[in-house]
């Protein structure tokens, strides 16, 4: 068995808008590709358009907030749901403006070692 910690970190302002709390659950190495962590939202808070070139499942645990794909409309999450992005699939994810919303984010990076490709700001 291994125990990791990891500090929580700011979510960068060239990845978000508001106030964003993360938590690495687990990064890829030797063992597993698979990168994960628990992303906090204040209200108001969401990230920028992105892509993950193999997908991202996301997995509500607190509050409430909204997904949204490219051309669709937000639609808004609770905990305990679980939402998958194709791979390439322009989206955006975040709080409500009057709810914070946590979710855990899983994903993992193609051949290159790329997990996110970040785009604009949500306007």
């Amino acid at each position: 068995m291994k125990r990791y910690t990891y500090p929580t970190n700011i979510g960068p302002s060239d990845w978000f808008t508001g106030t964003v709390l993360v938590d690495t659950v687990r990064i890829p190495d030797e063992e597993t590709a698979i990168g994960a962590a628990h992303v906090h939202f204040a209200p108001g808070a969401r990230t920028f358009w992105h892509t993950h070139p193999k997908g991202q499942t996301i997995y509500v645990t607190d509050g409430v907030g909204y997904v949204c794909k490219r051309g669709g409309l937000p639609e808004q999450i609770r905990p305990g749901d679980i939402v998958y992005f194709e791979p390439n699939e322009e989206h955006w994810h975040g709080a409500t403006e009057d709810r914070f919303m946590a979710h855990i984010a899983i994903q993992e990076p193609d051949d290159s070692g790329s997990v996110v490709t970040w785009i604009e700001p949500v306007e």
